[in-house]
């Protein structure tokens, strides 16, 4: 991020007292240290600092971003022990058309990936990476996803130039010298290198940070190494999350009998104390954290948060699958969360938080669109520049985000970082036709036809134009790391590894009339939906059965409380045979893109549907 990063180095620093590397010897110390000088000889660091992850280091690094002005600080009373980040507006989201699957052969990274052979990006990689962190530091930082030792667990180490990468690492992981011990005792660990770019001169200009084309964030899923280079955006540079979370433990997963998902996890308990553990996949920036912090409007009912994003899940020695979050934190979107929508999610950031993208306030606190229902009368906005409500643009990015410990929320269950055995599985996305509030798969093959089917309105946490439809299968179309039939596959194949398998819902919070307006209250009142499929668990809630799935039967849905109007209640359930007969061969379409890898489970399925809808017209 040409803004967040000083290029320059410094003669002294608060984080010289730190960064000596680790005493601990073992089998495994020699090859990380050999790889370590490996990538110092190709990047030329002025310096080489490693994590121990101590309260008294992070304080220094931060003291050190204040002091360069990566970081502003924010008001202590206000926002206590926060900051502000600010990017290059070129830098400012995931960037997909340059992210890429370097698999050894193409149709393993599959069409929807981009894929380039590995020597070929090697080759491509080497002259960008060489010498780029000279003049900064590089640090090393061990990580470990899951807490540390657990029996989901998965190790990491991110080698950056990134003080704010760091910094965020630290947030959203676990990480320390007790990672560099495990490492150091044998335990395998996926590499990952990251540079923000060629050194920048003081003086020069922004221009002169890499262009999005010399941007690269790769992934080799046999040597399970993650390579980004040019970005300081998180999503691209905190290489713990997207990139090893999900794209590098989907393989991980496909090849060991587990499986690495986009999805929130919750527990929902209901009045009579009864616990349930859902997970749910949706698009960025379409409810995920609304779900993930969601407090019922139906009295004796609680939501516990587990997580916000991401989801590994695991047989257990039951005949259940188990589900955890491997991160320890939250890289939340700003805009749109706000009191009236996700209170929980405001109150986590009382403080010691990293903020990025965000506007700033006469008194040194944060603002962005949708915090409180009117704008303050002066900011400054995203990029540095005075604001007022009649600027004419928004004052905080679209995509500007919050990074915060996940202990810090006041829903978080008192054993989050444990594994909870999985109960229910949502998928869901932003439509405004067609897809019902809610539906019930028939079985686990139906609903994992439902999930490859999913698609959602693109928004600002991706390129391309905002509200454009776009496919997103699982909500993982832009995270899986191998080809997606294959990943369709292992879905089915997972359906045989557990005798007792969670059941599977589509829901959709956005369904609009035909004026326009959403049809359903949404938020909190989300809770609805999750009692009714509670109590379809405990065969206490009835269905209709549907040519797409169970339905709500008539009155089934607890409305008390809220006023839905008949006549929105039955659009949103109403299922049109021609639209949904159009639907089935835009499937068709997708389904084709994948040739014969396409599970021939999924086709009967889409084949049945068509033949379910037909017999509806009849």
């Amino acid at each position: 991020m040409a803004i967040i990063e000083s290029p320059t180095a410094r003669t002294t620093s608060p984080l010289d007292a730190f960064g000596a590397q680790p005493a601990v010897d073992g089998p495994g110390m020699a090859a990380l240290v050999a790889w370590v000088d490996e990538i110092a000889a190709l990047t030329q660091p002025d310096r080489i600092h490693w994590i121990d992850g101590s309260a008294e280091e992070n304080a220094a690094l931060v003291e050190q971003m204040v002091g360069d002005g990566t970081l502003i600080p924010l008001d202590d009373e206000k926002r206590p022990n926060s900051f502000l980040a600010r990017s290059d507006a070129g830098d400012v989201a995931r960037l997909e058309s340059r992210t890429f699957i370097c698999s050894e052969r193409r149709e393993d990274a599959g069409p929807t990936n981009n894929w380039v052979a590995p020597d070929e990006m090697r080759a491509k990689l080497s002259p960008l990476f060489e010498g780029s962190m000279r003049g900064r530091t590089m640090f090393v930082v061990p990580f470990s996803m899951g807490k540390i030792g657990g029996p989901i667990s998965q190790l990491g180490v991110q080698l950056t130039d990134s003080a704010y990468a760091v910094a965020s690492i630290g947030i959203m992981t676990r990480v320390g010298s007790e990672v560099t011990r495990l490492i150091a005792e044998g335990t395998p660990f996926v590499k990952t290198v990251h540079s923000v770019g060629a050194p920048l001169e003081p003086g020069e200009p922004d221009s002169s940070w890499p262009s999005n084309d010399d941007k690269y964030i790769v992934h080799y899923p046999e040597t399970l190494e993650v390579w980004s280079f040019g970005s300081g955006y998180g999503g691209n540079a905190i290489l713990a999350k997207k990139c090893y979370a999900l794209r590098i433990a989907s393989v991980l997963g496909r090849d060991q009998g587990w499986m690495a998902e986009h999805m929130l996890l919750i527990r929902v308990i209901d009045p009579k104390g009864r616990a349930y553990h859902v997970a749910a996949a949706f698009p960025s920036a379409c409810g995920k954290t609304n779900l993930a912090m969601l407090r019922p409007t139906i009295p004796g009912w609680t939501v516990e948060t587990l997580g916000d994003d991401i989801t590994w899940i695991r047989p257990g020695e039951d005949g259940r699958l188990y589900a955890i979050n491997p991160e320890a934190g939250f890289f939340g979107v700003a805009p749109g969360t706000g009191e009236s929508t996700n209170v929980t999610a405001v109150e986590t950031l009382w403080g010691n938080v990293i903020f990025t993208n965000v506007a700033l306030t006469d008194d040194g606190d944060v603002w962005w669109e949708g915090l409180t229902d009117d704008a303050p009368g002066h900011l400054i906005d995203w990029q540095g520049q005075d604001w007022t409500p009649d600027a004419g643009r928004p004052a905080a990015h679209p995509n500007s985000r919050f990074t915060v410990s996940a202990a810090q929320a006041p829903s978080i269950s008192p054993d989050w970082e444990e594994a909870v055995p999985l109960d229910v599985i949502l998928f869901g996305g932003r439509r405004a036709t067609n897809v019902p509030l809610v539906v019930e798969s028939f079985d686990w093959a139906h609903g994992v036809f439902l999930g490859s089917t999913i698609s959602s309105e693109r928004t600002a946490a991706a390129e391309g134009t905002v509200g454009e439809l776009r496919r997103d299968p699982f909500a993982m179309m832009p995270f899986c790391g191998y080809n997606m039939a294959d990943y369709f596959a292992h879905w089915l194949e997972m359906g045989e590894k557990a005798e007792t398998l969670p059941a599977v819902y589509q829901v959709n919070w956005f369904r609009k009339g035909s004026d326009g307006r959403f049809l359903w209250p949404g938020f909190g009142d989300n809770s609805r939906v999750i009692d009714w499929i509670v109590r379809r668990l405990q065969g206490e809630a009835d269905a209709v059965e549907t040519p797409i799935g169970r339905v709500p039967a008539l009155g089934s849905l607890n409305l008390d409380g809220i006023d839905v109007p008949e006549a929105d209640l039955d659009e949103l359930f109403s299922i049109d045979a021609d639209s949904w007969l159009a639907e089935t061969d835009l499937t068709e379409e997708f389904y084709a893109l994948f040739g014969d890898k396409t599970p021939a489970e999924l086709r009967a399925q889409l084949d049945a549907l068509r033949a379910r809808l037909q017999a509806a017209k009849d």
